[in-house]
């Protein structure tokens, strides 16, 4: 079987990549992948990208402000760092414990005496000493595990009292269960990263001496303006840019606060409550289950094959079994496998993981694809900005020197042997102003950081969608899904579980009702629903009658014995639990077996009906008599499991077997290690536990489907049960679907070969009876098939699958912590319904950045032809450096607020799946940017060359017409890109007015920046170099602006080709090249594409 090995989430096959409909790519090897890419921006997927990949695209990228372009991308110092501290407070945890072990060989440890403090029998230190040490001889000597919760006057059984007052107490005396965290970066830090750009530090240098110059030359008074008004647009560009990085931060100190705050079922006053983590005290009793994370410091109460993964605190993957043996559970650990109870010992800063997490800082940065695409984008643009920024330097500085470049009179500016040195340098630094702000318009550092930006808004909205972010990719991730992998239970239904059928005694019960069952028979079924499960019956608080708890199958069970006049407490203390064996999803049963008397022992099953009446011989009929299992009876069982299932009911069958006392094991490393028989069974009863579909599932269902992505039912139910609900939520459209190739049943899949898995996957609609490692075979083999894929899981097992996939989204509701934390997103109600909604923002995302890139693009082209060319052909540039300034303002930062923050539309879910090898700028874009780009520079040169002309100023004083054509052309360039967000909202719909009123943030910053530019234009002229401009020349502006509209209008009627723009201009023109040059490797195909995508 190779399919585990090349599936691994460490390799990715580069044909892996490609949404249904975008083509297919040759295959290319996984080796490959790591090591012979073609760009060093090609990171396919950041999901377990290795940091040596990270770093190659980091340096390959051009970057003027590195703090500000990485800075929600991964700390790779700190990564190494943070892994250097875990190293040695593991090391030490281990030597801690080595010397223990070495001084308890050789003589009696000395324990620190059980000392009173307040309310309790015993302080806190003795508590840490005895935990850390994990030292047995000191739990021993306060009395074990019950003498223990006696000094911390708590119940084994019902936990704390937990009333505020209680809690005030354990807190004082104990501590709380939380740890200083690192402060995140104050504002005054952003500001100063701010300052680290390059090119604002050149422009500050040069705001400097054109500021002394002025003044030497033109005196206090005048001579300020010129270098205080670019030192001002720069403080300008680093304050808001400080602003919009700061609010982001707090954004994600916010969602990574929500990710931290687990909650988990406690024990207090008889009653299983759900706290957060940080509410857990010393004292309290915990259930664990596998999957939870040890929560605190604590010691085992029961155990049954409790199995704890202490890799997180020791290193080790090793899983180490609990018992009185070795007792001690270490907070920050995982439960690998069993249950049990433990009571709390230790919280907060006195357990290692506490001590663990306080000295480490949590980073939650990291590298998402768009990002790393737009890097290789801002990278090319960077080229082409420094190269047209040092030819116009270089043609100004030459014109200028030989006397070429003129003031507004005419004259030359600079002769030979007459002009001063201060004269002359002030030309100087005007002209190298001019080319560096060129280069501050030019090098897009906002475009990367606009996908954070986007992230960040997204994720905060996701949340009240009931979706949690744990991996920022994931958002962007799930705009290219191709196929989710749902599960059945509480994500396609409500998870709202009752039993609306049962067969007992050998025939279907009419009722739920006592009176229909044999004495016997009853005395079983209830002893076994009472101690064969996880759930819980107590009574509610303020004796508001009985309220159950545990899984939605568990609850429903229980209310059904209940209605069988099951007394739960009653039944919990007629017999003793000897040993359980949890439920296994790939076995699809648990088991306990109890000791009823000396020598009686009974053995209780529960689960899937149809494997679990595959090992039974007999059963109880009306009359409590044994009656051998035939084959008519077996058919008979067989077709009431069949019809309950068609009926989309989920049947559990319940059985149990009588075993020899003397047989069972005597020590607790025997019992631990003790498997339950599970053959010659008893059958007790087959209930139909109905679980309704979501109200609306069918609607999500189409609209996914509707939009390209193909929905996929992955469930541990039988197979008929799963075609019924597939049926009823359009998973399968007709009865037709509901037959093979579109069902299978997990052992049929799993038996296949690699390829044979591929084909099946591909047409696969449903698969029933699966185990946690057929879905993840599901996930290898459509990944192979080139698919996007996104995986449900809430169950231990489903990690692998949820790692493995492109998109793991775990349920936060039914959930364990160990399938979260290997999840990317976290549904928090287990909707279906919110499955789509992240679709729909991951839609949204990759659609707010193409809508930014294009318009940064036209900002870009525009604002570089128009200075190139009048710098060539007049050696002077309509648009001075403070005015670009104030230009990259819009385009870089308030720009990316406007655009990247558009909620998701409807037309979204209307189109195909994004392909991750799809174009980053689209022909559609290309089209809308140059038809603007075009227009502006036609425009704006016209104005450039005969603005005096045609604006009537050929009358007025020379340097009063040109400072009118300059402001025109400036204000007119400004209303441009204002009137160019419109159409960038839309870039392929006629109609970009949709929705716009609804986008407040979006109408607030074009109504602050027009505002802006009027003052600039009208009050600020000394700073700007501008002058005011009167009513008509007002309407020349706007109107030249407003044209951009019916413009883009016209344009979206222009056909585009359905080849990407960069394959048609390689196609074109790397023959040329390899026949000019008789090589490729300098200018490969895929490297060209990538630039130009």
């Amino acid at each position: 079987m190779t399919s585990s090995a090349k599936g691994s989430p460490h390799r990715r096959r580069h044909e892996d990549i490609e949404a249904v409909g975008t083509g297919s790519k040759p295959a290319i090897s996984d080796d490959k992948d790591e090591s012979v890419d073609n760009s060093p921006f090609d990171i396919i997927s950041t999901k377990n990208a290795s940091v040596d990949r990270l770093r190659r695209w980091r340096q390959a990228a051009l970057v003027l402000n590195a703090s500000r372009r990485f800075r929600y991308t991964l700390d790779l110092k700190k990564e190494q760092d943070k892994k250097q501290v875990l190293r040695k407070i593991r090391a030490h945890a281990q030597a801690i414990r080595a010397a223990y072990l070495f001084k308890a060989a050789g003589e009696r440890i000395n324990v620190l005496p059980a000392t009173p403090i307040g309310d309790f029998g015993i302080g806190e230190e003795p508590l840490t000493i005895m935990t850390r040490d994990h030292n047995r001889a000191a739990l021993q000597e306060y009395g074990g595990v019950k003498g223990l919760s006696d000094l911390l006057k708590t119940d084994t059984e019902k936990g704390i009292q937990g009333d505020d007052a209680d809690m005030a107490k354990r807190k004082e005396v104990f501590g709380s269960n939380t740890y200083p965290r690192k402060k995140g970066r104050s504002f005054w830090r952003f500001l100063w990263e701010s300052w680290q750009d390059l090119t604002l530090i050149i422009l500050m240098v040069a705001a400097a001496a054109s500021l002394a110059l002025g003044i030497k030359t033109e005196g206090i008074e005048e001579g300020w303006y010129d270098g205080a008004s670019i030192a001002f647009a720069v403080l300008l560009v680093i304050v808001v840019t400080a602003i919009s990085d700061y609010r982001q931060s707090l954004q994600f100190q916010n969602l990574n606060e929500e990710k931290r705050n687990i909650h988990m079922k406690v024990i207090r006053d008889g009653r299983r409550v759900e706290v957060s983590i940080y509410d857990i005290v010393v004292g309290d009793v915990i259930p664990l289950n596998i999957g939870d994370q040890v929560p605190a410091d604590g010691v085992v109460i029961t155990g049954y094959s409790l199995a704890i993964d202490e890799s997180s605190m020791t290193g080790e993957s090793k899983i180490v079994h609990k018992d009185s043996k070795d007792p001690f559970l270490m907070s920050g650990c995982k439960v690998a496998d069993g249950s049990g109870t433990m009571l709390v010992t230790g919280v907060g800063m006195h357990t290692e993981w506490g001590m663990l997490m306080a000295s480490i800082s949590e980073d939650n940065g990291e590298e998402t694809p768009l990002q790393v695409r737009l890097n290789g984008v801002a990278t090319f643009i960077g080229i082409v900005g420094l190269t047209v920024a040092v030819a116009v330097l270089l043609i100004l500085l030459i014109r200028y020197f030989t006397g070429h470049s003129t003031d507004d009179n005419g004259k030359p500016e600079f002769k030979a042997g007459q002009t001063s040195v201060s004269h002359a340098v002030d030309g100087v630094i005007r002209i190298v102003t001019i080319a560096v702000t060129i280069v501050v318009v030019a090098v897009p550092e906002g475009l990367p950081l606009a996908v954070t930006l986007t992230l960040a808004y997204s994720m905060r909205k996701m949340m009240r969608d009931k979706a949690l972010v744990r991996r920022l990719s994931a958002c962007e991730t799930m705009g290219s899904a191709t196929t989710i992998c749902s599960d059945k239970t509480g994500t396609l239904t409500l998870n709202q579980m009752t039993v609306v059928e049962a067969y007992a005694g050998g025939k279907r019960l009419e009722s739920a009702d006592k009176s229909h069952l044999s004495p016997m028979l009853c005395s079983l079924l209830v002893e076994g629903i009472a101690q064969n499960t996880n759930g819980s019956v107590f009574m509610a608080e303020g004796g508001g009658g009985l309220e159950v708890s545990g899984s939605p199958t568990e609850k429903a069970i229980l209310q059904w014995g209940m209605k069988l006049d099951m007394n739960f407490e009653a039944e919990r203390t007629k017999s003793s639990i000897i040993h359980v064996y949890p439920f296994s999803s790939e076995k699809k049963r648990g088991g306990a077996a109890v000791r009823v008397d000396e020598s009686a022992v009974h053995i209780h099953w529960k689960g899937a009906a149809e494997i679990l009446l595959a090992s039974c011989t007999a059963y109880i009929d009306a009359d409590d008599q044994l009656v051998a299992m035939n084959e008519d009876k077996v058919t008979y069982f067989k077709k009431a499991i069949e019809d309950m299932a068609s009926s989309s009911l989920r049947c559990v069958a319940i059985a149990y077997r009588t075993y020899e006392a003397e047989k069972v094991p005597d020590t607790e490393e025997e019992l631990s290690q003790w498997v339950l028989p599970e053959d010659d069974l008893v059958l007790l009863a087959i209930v139909g536990i109905k679980d309704p579909c979501r109200p609306g599932v069918k609607g999500a269902v189409e609209l996914c489907q509707n939009a390209g992505v193909k929905v996929r039912m992955v469930t541990g139910d039988n197979l008929q049960t799963a075609r019924a609900i597939a049926l009823e939520c359009g998973i399968l459209k007709a009865e037709e679907e509901a037959r093979e190739p579109y069902l299978i049943e997990g052992k049929a899949f799993r038996a296949l070969s690699d390829a044979q898995r591929e084909e099946v996957a591909e047409n696969l609609s449903v698969m029933g009876r699966s185990s946690p490692n057929d879905k993840l075979l599901l996930v290898q083999a459509l990944k192979r098939r080139g698919h996007v894929v996104a995986v449900t899981g809430d169950g231990t097992n489903d990690a692998p699958a949820l790692h493995e996939a492109d998109i793991g989204l775990a349920m936060g509701i039914q959930g364990t912590e160990v399938a979260k934390e290997s999840s990317d997103i976290i549904i928090l109600d287990d909707n279906f319904a919110s499955v789509v909604k992240v679709v729909r923002w991951g839609r949204s995302v990759y659609a707010n950045i193409q809508k930014f890139i294009q318009f940064q693009l036209t900002v870009n082209v525009a604002a570089l032809v128009i200075n190139v060319v009048a710098a060539i052909s007049s050696g002077d540039v309509p648009l001075n450096a403070v005015q670009l300034l104030w230009v990259n303002l819009i385009m870089d930062t308030l720009g990316a607020l406007a655009l990247a923050t558009e909620p998701p539309t409807d037309h979204l879910m209307e189109r195909p799946p994004v392909g991750r090898r799809e174009p980053l700028i689209t022909n559609i874009m290309w089209r809308n940017l140059l038809l603007q780009a075009v227009y502006q520079v036609t425009v704006l040169l016209i104005l450039n060359f005969h603005g005096k002309d045609i604006l009537n100023l050929e009358k007025q004083p020379v340097d009063h017409a040109n400072k009118v054509k300059n402001t025109l052309i400036f204000n007119a360039f400004v209303l441009c890109q204002i009137f160019n967000e419109f159409n960038a909202r839309k870039p392929d719909e006629v109609n970009v007015f949709k929705g716009v009123t609804k986008n407040r943030l979006f109408m607030g910053i074009v109504a602050i920046t027009l505002v802006l530019q009027i003052i600039i234009v009208e009050f600020l002229g000394k700073f700007t170099t501008t002058t005011r401009l009167n009513w008509w020349q007002w309407l020349v502006s706007v109107g030249i602006a407003i044209i951009s509209w019916p413009l883009a209008a016209l344009g979206k009627l222009i056909p585009v080709p359905a080849t990407p723009l960069s394959e048609l201009i390689t196609g074109a023109f790397l023959p040329l090249w390899k026949s000019i040059t008789g090589r490729s490797k300098l200018l490969s195909s895929s490297t060209l594409n990538f630039y130009l995508n």
